[in-house]
């Protein structure tokens, strides 16, 4: 089987994407070969800048899914892996890699998905609900936000007393645990 190469996507401080490089290090069948942010100051940059292929775009590019994928094209990638992304995908892009963009969400979707649910947004809202339990969404990408195909959920109890940074370190603690499995289990699925 040939090697699938895979893009990580990433806005932010990228706990994700260091992860995902160190469990896919020894793989045979997936490569980490490309991070592109949308963020020329994010950490992500500094936290994987000995280990893999960086890109850096502005937001206006980030628009542009003509440029986006040229850019996927000519690193050869299979799958685009979207990792603390704050940006919509263009629907270009989306066509070009139908079922091959994956993204994470830090809540059980369908609830708490949609245009400004991403970072504490989501654990805050999580929290004045008064949830008993909160979780990820690993799911595919489409032209709506957070309403692509689902591919897993993790839960974890919440607690009457856990503040929603106690929520986020739960939920981060999932995404560690379950997010790169998932997208190797998908990829080779997919690759059947």
């Amino acid at each position: 089987m040939k090697i699938k190469r895979i893009a990580i996507l990433a806005s932010g401080s990228g706990s994700n994407a260091v992860k995902m490089i160190e469990y896919f290090k020894s793989s045979e069948t997936i490569k980490t070969a490309l991070l592109l942010t949308n963020n020329a100051t994010a950490g992500v940059l500094e936290k994987t800048s000995h280990q893999i292929e960086q890109f850096i775009i502005n937001n206006e590019q980030a628009d542009d899914g003509v440029l986006l994928t040229e850019i996927m094209k000519s690193y050869e990638i299979d799958y685009i892996i979207l990792a603390g992304y704050l940006r919509k995908i263009p629907e270009l892009l989306i066509e070009s890699y139908p079922h091959h963009i994956i993204n994470i969400h830090p809540a059980l979707l369908p609830k708490y998905g949609g245009k400004g649910m991403y970072g504490m947004n989501v654990h805050t809202a999580v929290k004045e609900n008064k949830e008993l339990e909160s979780g990820i969404t690993i799911h595919l990408v489409n032209q709506n936000y957070d309403e692509g195909k689902i591919l897993a959920q993790f839960t974890t109890p919440i607690l009457p007393e856990d503040s929603p940074e106690k929520i986020q370190q739960k939920v981060l603690k999932l995404e560690h645990e379950n997010y790169s499995k998932t997208i190797e289990s998908y990829i080779l699925e997919d690759t059947k």
